[in-house]
């Protein structure tokens, strides 16, 4: 079967699988910074949508609720109240719509020269690798659960036929709930209690100068990673989206769904690798199908007992699924690496990737004031620096 030539059942079928993937880490980041999570949902659907409406439809990515604002958040709205912080969330936008200017001004040959294969390989695998730690703690929640989950989705991708073969996640996702329901303890009375129809807690922002100083630099982390994503979705998908649409383009959608998440009570969003990595495994690179899963989010958030069954599931069964994707991804990084044909015996660019990889991995932090960097962001940071100052001369190792 075509991956990409599909019937319209079989594409929401997938599209429904790539929400599940999205879904795990969608709601939990509401849930950690005291936000609603279907509020979360309906802003990650409707905000991918925007994306896809700003990048002419043709970049097959997901945006959900981004882990890198989870601290920027909970210490603005100590300082500033939910409502101030969010006024913060709305001028995040902006600084994506700012690099989205700045690329359209300079072109992408500025960004290649920022962003060549040596610093955006290892960004990459960075981006798979960092997100491997909250998979393995989903997952040891109950390791049996995990395994059989896991297996079960590289058995189907490995051995499956026609549909069967497009929708491994789904299929380790049941059968990992399955079982959590048969052998082992599954809370199912919020199911039963949620109402057939529940609208999203919507919060609007007030306008606070304070916050918006102390949010905006967050946004640094994610634009690169931005940037690192779609690049991943170059590799899956065969395209050169940097060019056609344009980044400035992906940056302006991404912006725009974080000014609209802001607005209503949603935490701010961006490009899931969780959904690039479904994507990779699958083959599926349709954007329809990334559409489809868009507008499920949207039909969840307003529908409480789908939403309550989904939070039912438990989080080992989505932690087992979680290493295969994070693994995925990281293995996009190396397989950018090999096409590009980096040369890793030239010892300055070992200590390129050597670098980006140790500060990513090992959560080294950069803190000036209310600014602070780390993880991917600053890993990238400092990978970007690097290709400019280091000397171009081939010194063999």
């Amino acid at each position: 079967m075509d991956a990409n030539h599909l019937s319209a059942f079989q594409k929401g079928v997938i599209g429904v699988q790539f929400l599940f993937v999205a879904f795990g880490s969608t709601v939990l980041v509401p849930l950690l910074v005291g936000l609603d999570p279907s509020t979360a949902l309906l802003t990650a659907g409707i905000g991918t949508l925007i994306f896809h409406l700003v990048t002419k439809g043709i970049v097959p990515i997901f945006l959900g609720s981004s882990f890198a604002f989870i601290a920027p958040i909970i210490k603005a709205s100590e300082l500033y109240g939910m409502a101030g912080a969010l006024s913060g969330m709305v001028a995040v936008g902006a600084v994506y719509g700012l690099m989205s200017l700045l690329v359209k001004l300079r072109g992408t040959d500025f960004i290649k020269k920022l962003f060549p294969p040596i610093v955006i390989g290892p960004v990459i695998i960075l981006i798979g690798l960092s997100l491997a730690g909250s998979g393995v703690k989903m997952a040891s929640e109950n390791w049996v659960l995990a395994l059989i989950s896991l297996i079960t989705a590289v058995i189907v991708s490995l051995k499956g036929r026609g549909l069967l073969k497009l929708i491994p996640i789904f299929c380790g996702i049941i059968v990992g709930y399955l079982v959590a329901l048969l052998f082992y303890n599954v809370d199912t009375a919020p199911i039963k209690e949620a109402a057939w129809f529940a609208l999203p807690q919507f919060v609007t922002p007030d306008f606070s100068w304070a916050a918006i100083i102390y949010m905006v630099p967050a946004a640094i982390a994610p634009v690169i990673e931005h940037i690192g994503d779609v690049y991943a979705v170059n590799s899956v998908a065969g395209k050169d989206f940097v060019k056609n649409p344009g980044l400035h383009r992906t940056l302006l959608g991404d912006g725009l769904a974080c000014v609209f998440a802001g607005l209503v009570g949603g935490p701010p969003v961006t490009t899931y690798s969780e959904v690039t990595g479904a994507v990779s495994l699958t083959k599926v690179t349709n954007p329809a199908v990334i559409r489809i899963a868009a507008v499920t989010g949207i039909v969840f958030s307003v529908f409480g007992k789908i939403s309550a069954l989904l939070k039912s599931i438990p989080a080992s069964v989505l932690g087992g699924i979680m290493l295969l994707l994070f693994g995925t991804i990281a293995s996009l990084g190396m397989s950018n690496l090999i096409q590009n044909k980096v040369d890793l015996s030239n010892t300055r660019n070992m200590i390129i990737v050597s670098l980006i990889l140790t500060f990513g991995i090992g959560g080294a932090a950069f803190e000036w004031g209310n600014f602070s960097m780390s993880g991917i962001g600053l890993a990238a940071l400092l990978g970007v620096i690097l290709n400019l100052i280091l000397p171009t001369k081939e010194s063999k190792a």
